[in-house]
């Protein structure tokens, strides 16, 4: 078959089908997924395709790019304590997890240590992009949406530490070349803002995608993946927003949000194609099966009681929402499992149960929720950010008891 042909029809096929298939309450990456693990199953190697893999690279690196530009420092810090209180028991919890691994897996303090981020980190992309299908209300959302946020700032500085901490001169030199793309970033945003916008109105967008994907591509030669410098190219294109506002305005937001729709599908059935036959084993199965059994139910109830301790008039309900919507880790644990087989050798079954692992906490809210997960974010209540500092604003003011305050007249403008 001509191959122009074929790219033609797994466009249609990844962009078509697994929103046709959401009516049964089926994600759309979880589609995608499946449809890369038949691929891999029928033709084998070639499906390795290095175009699918471009396109894959695109969109897990536009996703932690909108990541990144979600980030609103404010609302942070209106939420502090709660967040503060969160992470430190994230930090234990991925201490414990990580100790069991070494202790009884028979892994490697490297490896035991990105087994625990990939079963405890929520995947903030994947859950800011689908936020709104949920149903939540927007003290729910904010919540979510913080803790996503904080859990991933944790859980990438864990990531850059823990890949390169085996070599200290190679974290050394990774901990230099981070530092100066750190510093080097708002520089280059400030100098393409004042040679480049004036003369071509409009590029904004262009020139955001195109830093963070240089980003994205710096971080993966470091040996951190690309979702790393995506996700920093964001953060401090959203701090640069008051002396360059349109680079992080709504609209360039939004329309990265459309952007990362097209992508993110290849991202998903690439890493469907990745996964070994040895991997899909009744071994794989059931371990699989058990650490869904422990780790969602502990995921859950730890959310759960850190919000009823901490917001003790807030709804059983709404504390039940709040932590269910937290338990996707699609993005992450893909990530991860992929880093896990290739570079630190872990078996085939346990990177199979990884995969079934996230598969299944995935297709929990959409279950639990009602509510069909999606990565297209043109239905629904989009908040722009200054819509969602405002909320920040009064939620905090009441301590998360539910919305009594009035909403201020003057909302911020962003970090």
């Amino acid at each position: 078959m001509n191959r122009e042909l074929i790219y033609l029809l797994l466009i249609l096929g990844l962009l078509v089908i697994p929103r046709a298939l959401q009516r049964f309450n089926i994600p759309a990456p979880i589609t995608c997924l499946v449809f890369g693990i038949g691929a891999m199953l029928a033709w084998g190697a070639k499906t390795h395709d290095p175009v699918v893999a471009l396109l894959s690279a695109l969109g897990i690196s536009s996703l932690f790019l909108f990541a990144g530009l979600e980030v609103d420092l404010r609302a942070l810090r209106r939420g502090l304590w709660p967040l503060l209180a969160h992470l430190a028991i994230r930090v234990a919890m991925l201490c414990g997890v990580a100790w069991l691994a070494w202790r009884y897996l028979d892994l490697g303090w490297q490896a035991a240590g990105l087994l625990a981020l990939a079963l405890l980190t929520p995947s903030t992309g994947f859950i800011l992009d689908t936020l709104e299908r949920l149903g939540l209300d927007e003290e729910e959302r904010f919540w979510v949406t913080s803790k996503a946020i904080a859990g991933e700032l944790l859980a990438l500085a864990a990531l850059f530490v823990v890949l390169q901490a085996g070599d200290p001169a190679q974290l050394g030199v990774s901990s230099v070349a981070m530092a100066a793309m750190l510093v080097g970033l708002p520089l280059a945003f400030i100098a393409l803002g004042r040679w480049i916008v004036p003369h071509a109105p409009g590029s904004e967008f262009s020139l955001l995608v195109m830093v963070g994907m240089v980003a994205a591509y710096i971080t993966y030669k470091l040996g951190v993946y690309y979702l790393v410098g995506a996700f920093v190219a964001g953060l401090i294109a959203r701090l640069l927003r008051i002396r360059m506002p349109r680079l992080a305005s709504n609209d360039n937001i939004h329309a990265l949000r459309l952007f990362a729709t097209f992508f993110v599908p290849f991202y998903f059935f690439h890493a469907g194609t990745l996964v070994s036959r040895e991997a899909l084993s009744w071994e794989a199965l059931g371990l699989g099966l058990l650490i869904t059994a422990v780790i969602v139910p502990l995921r859950v109830a730890t959310v759960w009681l850190q919000r009823r301790v901490l917001f003790r008039g807030e709804r059983r309900h709404s504390t039940l929402r709040v932590s269910i919507a937290l338990t996707p880790t699609l993005v992450f644990t893909l990530v991860l499992a992929e880093i896990l087989h290739s570079r630190f050798g872990i078996s085939a079954a346990l990177s199979g149960a990884l995969v079934l692992y996230t598969t299944l906490n995935t297709l929990l809210p959409s279950l639990l929720l009602r509510m069909p997960f999606d990565v297209d974010p043109v239905d629904g209540g989009y908040l722009h950010p200054e819509d969602k500092a405002a909320t920040a604003n009064r939620i905090v003011e009441q301590g998360g008891s539910g919305p009594r305050v009035a909403v201020e007249a003057d909302a911020p403008q962003g970090a």
